[in-house]
């Protein structure tokens, strides 16, 4: 069993870097990337890639118009008929209705894939869930592939990524591991070729199906706890005077626990932790384990109340109807995702409560972001630094790019005439910066 054609269904955040990176890592594999969204497909044709990541422009560049393709779902079928290996990248959100709304994943677009698949493919093909996917998940994708086709015969496998957006294409070409999870070992090994190419053999970990689909779901459960582990601890050090960066490094220094991850701030965000945190409490209930599920809740809450908390500060400094400068709405720097990002309940506590937002993200689009928030008409965006912090009563950085770092404060003194506190909302301004007379810095974890 070989693979020389690949076809990847979804060309999101996930599909389009890593299909990108294993076209220009494996020139002698034909990949194509489908999608029914015809404008996001025109984009990868282009030269404004719908994706923004560190790298991902060159890569595509290489390869696209070798052996990497962006189609649309119709044109893309004939892609699909002769593929060994089909990847599932789609969105799996948490469901918003019927049995298990607010916690269990939606397999909906899953399934539309499994029976898009079903519908026009015949002989051998492996099939592998690329999106982060509840456990067992793979019976559901098997029993819709057979049930709909008895012409073929499918080898299900499980691929999740382990991606940090912003880092996506240093993490695909040398990542930490690769987990395939699988039955049939022969489908296994083919997949595990294909990564072999580029990936030192000695990472790529081989699994049963149920822990590489669990294993995904744990890793960022796991991560998602250390970012309110260490959020929780910032609460603490503002009551008592100590200060979250060096209790960090002490605990950073013990090599059980190790310094990653323990960097206090607004909370986590994007379109991963908060969702897999919440498919696993539902997994947890659904096997009756309520004390596990509870454990895990509590990540999630701590979460929500370090966001709503650190509104609370801003709202009670700023007079009423006052404006507020947003720097930042991406989840994470390097990114245009701004997925259940903090930025987004933090403009919302804002705006509830009378005031105004001026903002600016050098990547983020301000109309989508803009989608769906109440009093959204109180919510303007700037094209600079400069122009969100002029007249402002109060500046909040929420997303850690470089350029907040660097912000020459007393240069905008004239801008910053009304506004007497920054609050840190990554703790990325040097503690020495210099600043204009009468205008503080307000730190998650420090007092004062």
């Amino acid at each position: 069993m070989k693979i020389n054609k690949i076809v990847c269904i979804g060309a999101g955040y996930v599909g389009g870097p890593t299909m990108a990176v294993i076209a220009d890592r494996c020139p002698h594999v034909d990949v194509t990337v489908i999608d029914m969204n015809e404008v996001r497909i025109a984009a990868w044709n282009s030269s404004s890639l719908p994706v923004y990541e560190p790298g991902l422009a060159e890569v595509v560049q290489r390869a696209r118009g070798r052996n990497l393709k962006f189609l649309n779902h119709i044109d893309g079928v004939q892609a699909l008929k002769e593929a060994d290996a089909i990847f599932i990248s789609v969105n799996t959100p948490t469901k918003t209705h019927g049995p298990g709304a607010g916690k269990a994943s939606d397999l909906s677009y899953v399934e539309s894939c499994a029976r898009f698949i079903a519908q026009h493919v015949s002989g051998q093909k492996i099939v592998i869930e690329k999106s982060t996917m509840p456990v067992r998940t793979a019976e559901l994708i098997k029993e819709i592939l057979t049930h709909n086709n008895s012409q073929a015969k499918f080898d299900i496998l499980s691929n999740p990524e382990f991606l940090a957006e912003g880092t996506a294409i240093r993490d695909l070409e040398k990542p930490e591991r690769v987990l395939i999870g699988g039955e049939n070992s022969e489908a296994v090994q083919a997949l595990v070729d294909i990564y072999a190419q580029w990936v030192d053999p000695r990472l790529i970990i081989t699994t049963g199906l149920w822990s590489a689909e669990l294993s995904k779901l744990a890793a960022n459960a796991f991560l998602a706890q250390r970012v309110s582990s260490i959020n929780s601890m910032s609460a603490v050090c503002e009551k008592t005077g100590a200060n979250i960066d060096e209790v960090a490094k002490v605990i950073g220094t013990d090599s059980r626990v190790g310094p990653k991850f323990l960097k206090a701030s607004v909370g986590f965000g994007g379109s991963c932790f908060k969702k897999d945190v919440l498919s696993l409490i539902y997994i947890c209930e659904s096997y009756a384990l309520p004390e596990v599920a509870h454990y895990w809740q509590q990540v999630i809450e701590i979460n929500e109340w370090q966001k709503k908390r650190f509104a609370q500060k801003i709202i009670e400094s700023v007079p009423p109807h006052g404006t507020v400068a947003i720097l930042g709405l991406a989840f994470k720097k390097e990114t245009n995702d701004f997925r259940e990002s903090a930025s987004i309940d933090i403009v919302q506590h804002l705006l509830q409560a009378g005031l105004k937002v001026i903002s600016y993200d050098p990547k983020v689009n301000f109309t989508e972001f803009a989608k769906g928030l109440q009093k959204a008409e109180n919510l303007k965006s700037a094209s600079s630094i400069a122009v969100a912090i002029n007249g402002v009563h109060a500046v909040a950085i929420l997303t850690e790019w470089p350029e907040f770092a660097s912000i020459n404060w007393q240069e905008f003194a004239p801008q910053l005439k009304n506004c007497n506190l920054i609050y840190d909302g990554r703790n990325i301004v040097p503690v020495d910066a210099p600043l204009p007379p009468k205008l503080n810095f307000q730190r998650i974890g420090v007092s004062g």
